[in-house]
């Protein structure tokens, strides 16, 4: 497996200031990571991920870039291929799609025009379409939500084909990626959480004549430098209860690292590493990280466990 490790910004990230955003890219690809990610709130401080990932894709050369995720719910499906075929074109080859349901949140909710209840199946309809789309050839689809006739998008993806990533560890979730998806990149989770994902989403994709490439399962690891706030601590028991969040984040740079090396020993080889706050200097935050964490991903390709 070939060890791959980007950096995340947050749904608490300030990261807004064009500069500081550049400067963030360009230290990235000076460093070796492998890729930069951006959450989605339409409803929060932080940037549009399809802006940022464009701002960021003229500053930069090799870095790859990624949302985590973008909402599907409340979008037109064409709109969205579309976009991210134009990305993927501009950028000569260099998104990395993750797609999902969107927060738990009502003012999400709202700002998506969608009811809860309604997200799962938005999507399931979404998704096959957006990848019919990204063919290039004329689309005719009659479904519960959305109906075209010959609707056809250009410029196709450089990645032939773009592939899709997914998060989520709930059982449904899991059933989704097997089904649609072509890697799983999940939050908050532990080791064992990923092993066992692991091994639910490629029995589930079998049942559906499919296959995930064993490369393409991952983690993304939040940290901070101190103690959990009481704040994070009281959301991260709501969001997983019965875990211990100590579990779920890592504290400092040297656990991050850790916690990789247990990720890999499970099957995992992707990942995406996010600070819990923005640090007082992004240029040193990156080179710290860097030598802690980037040995890992330059080092040997680690021994894969058998399945």
């Amino acid at each position: 497996m070939k060890v791959r490790i980007g950096l995340g910004v947050g749904t608490r990230s300030g990261l807004t200031d064009p500069n500081d955003l550049g400067r963030v890219a360009h230290g990235l690809e000076r460093h070796g990571f492998d890729s930069l990610w951006f959450a989605e709130r339409l409803t929060g401080p932080l940037l549009d991920p399809v802006v940022a990932m464009s701002y960021v894709a003229g500053r930069t050369e090799k870095l790859k870039f990624g949302p985590s995720v973008m909402v599907l719910p409340g979008r037109n499906p064409v709109e969205v291929a579309k976009m991210l075929a134009s990305l993927d074109r501009v950028s000569g080859g260099r998104l990395l799609p993750a797609v999902g349901l969107g927060a738990v949140n009502p003012m999400e909710h709202q700002a998506f025009g969608v009811k809860r209840t309604e997200r799962s199946a938005l999507f399931d309809e979404a998704l096959p379409l957006i990848r019919r789309l990204w063919t290039g050839q004329p689309v005719t689809h009659h479904g519960a939500r959305f109906r075209l006739d010959g609707v056809r998008v250009r410029p196709t993806p450089v990645q032939d084909p773009l592939e899709v990533w997914m998060g989520g560890i709930s059982p449904s979730e899991l059933r989704r990626t097997a089904r649609l998806g072509d890697g799983w990149l999940p939050s908050f989770c532990t080791p064992a959480d990923v092993e066992a994902g692991i091994t639910t989403i490629r029995s589930e994709a079998a049942d559906h004549d499919r296959e995930i490439d064993p490369e393409h399962f991952g983690a993304l690891i939040v940290y901070g430098d101190a103690a959990l706030p009481d704040e994070i601590r009281a959301g991260l028991a709501a969001r997983r209860p019965g875990v211990n969040p100590a579990d779920l984040l890592a504290t400092g740079h040297d656990e991050v690292r850790t916690l990789i090396e247990r990720f890999v020993a499970v099957g995992a080889s992707k990942f995406v590493v996010m600070p819990l706050f923005d640090p007082p200097d992004w240029d040193d935050e990156l080179g710290r990280l860097a030598e802690v964490v980037l040995p890992l991903q330059h080092g040997p390709d680690p021994e894969v466990p058998p399945s």
